[in-house]
């Protein structure tokens, strides 16, 4: 009898953690485990910012799928996925095409524009390890050409980053650690240095804590961040960025933050949606397929409390994880199904250096060293989920007060 075919499409949070439990739930002759991802490593997300800052390297961020997962029980296939075909269950590959029995789609997220002139075109974006390389480079760059030409142009050391959620606000915090240090580099004074925060919300990091938003946004201004609330994006040239009122900002780098919907695989390939998403199923699974499972930024996933979505964060993601496992474990083995409910651990923001906000155990404010430490805390439990206490002595941020 054949085993039953259980493929995963994207090595992320959702998607690695699924894998890992599989091979810890099933026996060898349960089922086929295959996993697809476009490189042969899985990275930190939620570490990109500190790659595209130059304030951790790119090396430190992403690890070897074939160091962490158990190879003789998955079969990782290296390419890109081009379509789901969910009514034949077959997934079309740039190279070749996988049948499955089993499906489930973890696949990430990708940039949304809001449809901002000049964006897609002119905007970096902080999306994968390849993109914050070359923001960081792209910065260092700036500030080599201010150093070396004979015209300086002021307008190369201004960084205008979009967006005042969790990425663009860990972004600057990273960012006014890393600067003073080009500054010394390339014998540049840190006031010739502009870093904008432009967000479009009334507030940074709408929907947190007012007290700790102030506490985040007053450091940050010590540092030299100049921060434009309420203001809308209007369009991102080659060089400058325009805001509602008709501001035009010179800028030798622009990065945006301010937005992600889910991989547009999934709507394209035939899934109800609601926002780019999947309104998955209390068990995870896709409207009208009963063998395909829709985890992470793929998922739309409601907060029974307020009626609203759960915002996409590594957490809920992992969490997905092990309720699919459970039920893939309980479709195959016999057992019923679990709803899936989201136990939110709390949320912890960096700002930099030493410094971060965060609320965790229920209502419980952090600020300063303690929520960074706490921040590297909650890294370094993900490691350990994932590989157990060697890949958090290989990959763990282990100083956490430094």
């Amino acid at each position: 009898m054949q085993k039953p075919k259980i493929v995963i499409l994207g090595a992320g949070y959702g998607g690695m953690i699924t894998a890992s439990q599989l091979t810890k739930k099933l026996g060898v002759n349960d089922a086929h485990i295959t996993l697809v991802n476009k490189h042969n490593y899985h990275y930190q997300t939620t570490w990109l910012h500190e790659a595209a800052a130059g304030t951790l390297h790119q090396d430190r961020v992403r690890m070897l799928i074939s160091d962490v997962l158990d190879m003789n029980r998955v079969n990782l296939v290296v390419d890109t996925v081009v379509e789901i075909k969910p009514d034949e269950n077959r997934v079309v590959l740039e190279k070749d095409e996988l049948e499955y029995d089993y499906l489930v789609v973890s696949l990430g997220f990708e940039t949304a524009t809001f449809g901002i002139t000049g964006l897609e075109e002119n905007a970096f974006s902080i999306t994968s390890i390849d993109s914050s390389r070359r923001i960081r480079d792209h910065i260092e760059y700036q500030f080599a050409r201010y150093h070396d030409e004979d015209e300086r142009k002021d307008e190369l050391l201004t960084i205008v980053v979009g967006g005042a959620g969790f990425t663009g606000i860990e972004f600057v915090g990273e960012l006014t650690a890393r600067i003073p240090e080009l500054c010394q580099e390339y014998d540049i004074p840190r006031e010739k240095v502009r870093l904008i925060n432009i967000e479009a919300a009334p507030t940074a990091l709408p929907g947190f804590d007012k007290e700790l938003v102030e506490y985040g946004m007053n450091l940050l201004e010590s540092r030299g961040v100049e921060f434009k609330i309420d203001t809308m994006i209007k369009e991102v040239t080659e060089n400058s960025v325009i805001v509602g009122s008709g501001e035009e900002i010179k800028a030798g780098t622009v990065v945006w933050t301010g937005g992600v919907k889910a991989n547009a695989i999934v709507e394209n390939s035939g899934f109800e949606t609601n926002r780019s998403k999947v309104p998955v199923r209390d068990d995870m699974r896709a409207p009208g397929y009963d063998n395909v499972f829709v985890i992470g930024d793929c998922a739309l996933v409601m907060n029974p409390e307020n009626d609203r979505p759960y915002p996409p964060t590594a957490q809920i993601a992992i969490q997905e994880a092990y309720t699919v496992a459970n039920n893939l474990k309980a479709l195959l083995k016999g057992g019923s199904l679990k709803a899936f409910k989201y136990d939110n651990k709390g949320t912890v923001a960096s700002l930099g250096g030493r410094e971060a906000i965060g609320i965790v155990f229920g209502d419980h404010k952090l600020y300063g060293s303690t929520a960074s430490a706490m921040k590297k805390i909650i890294d370094n439990r993900y490691l350990l989920l994932l590989g157990g206490p060697g890949l958090v002595l290989k990959k763990g941020k282990l100083n956490l007060l430094g």
